[in-house]
């Protein structure tokens, strides 16, 4: 799996960083996200496309 991410169509709701954290982090100064790894381990793959799912902006992409 690999991750992209289209920032400026983020809108900071968090959800990402909740449901994967190890994956996903948030700007300090405006909550925009952040990726951590664009190559996720099998075992953090449900929560990456459960955070793709749920996105309110659409702005996570999976490749796989």
């Amino acid at each position: 799996m690999r991750v992209e991410v289209d920032i400026p169509k983020c809108v900071a709701s968090g959800q990402c960083t909740l449901l994967a954290p190890d994956v996903f982090d948030q700007q300090d100064e405006d909550g925009m996200v952040i990726l951590l790894e664009e190559n996720p381990p099998t075992e953090q793959h449900d929560a990456v496309r459960e955070s793709a799912t749920v996105c309110p902006a659409a702005a996570i992409r999976l490749l796989e």
